[in-house]
């Protein structure tokens, strides 16, 4: 079943949290770099947990990430990741903490050496899924094969966001993901 499915069959209060992110974020071309950072770091804090936990806590990792701010978070010291780790409005998972941290650092470096986390990933597209969750393994912390491909769907560099036949799908089209202008390469 589809995200788009699922959403339409989910109870209220359920459906509200899921529409919000489905109709307004999901698939739609992210083009700063905090906001890349930010999916980035919450694909990675669902790795084993729901979709709908994350919805619930966005707010806190807002706040406890500094708004994702790349540099910020790229200079936390061991003060910060305790802070983390004792946050209970955030997933407290040692191995998430230390990957938003030390991803933030290599974006950093993908800044200098690329102008932007987003001109990074425009230089390597075209790619396949293995091929970007190669590229991401090799560069990023934490971010398995599910994980690259949920944040390049969610960004709009990968199709899949959306059924065709879901009224957001035309919508996004309109913003022109990146997957429309050279469709990437099948598995």
């Amino acid at each position: 079943m589809s995200y788009c499915s699922a959403i339409e069959a989910m109870p209220e209060p359920r459906r509200s949290l899921h529409a919000r992110y489905h109709d307004e974020a999901y698939g739609f071309p992210v083009d700063s770099d905090n906001g890349l950072f930010c999916r980035l770091v919450l694909e990675i804090n669902q790795a084993g947990l729901s979709w709908e936990t994350i919805l619930k806590k966005e707010e806190n990792f807002r706040t406890a990430y500094d708004g994702f701010d790349i540099d910020t978070v790229a200079a936390y010291d061991d003060v910060d990741r305790e802070r983390l780790l004792s946050d209970a409005g955030i997933v407290r998972n040692r191995l998430k903490v230390n990957a938003a941290i030390e991803n933030a650092k290599t974006i950093q470096r993908l800044q200098r050496e690329y102008g932007s986390f987003d001109a990074w990933l425009d230089h390597h597209y075209p790619r396949t899924r293995d091929k970007w969750a190669r590229l991401f393994r090799k560069t990023f912390r934490f971010t398995g094969g599910e994980i690259v491909n949920e944040f390049l769907m969610s960004i709009g560099f990968l199709p899949g966001a959306h059924d065709p036949d879901c009224p957001v799908y035309a919508e996004i089209l309109k913003h022109r993901p990146r997957w429309l202008d050279a469709p990437s390469p099948t598995q």
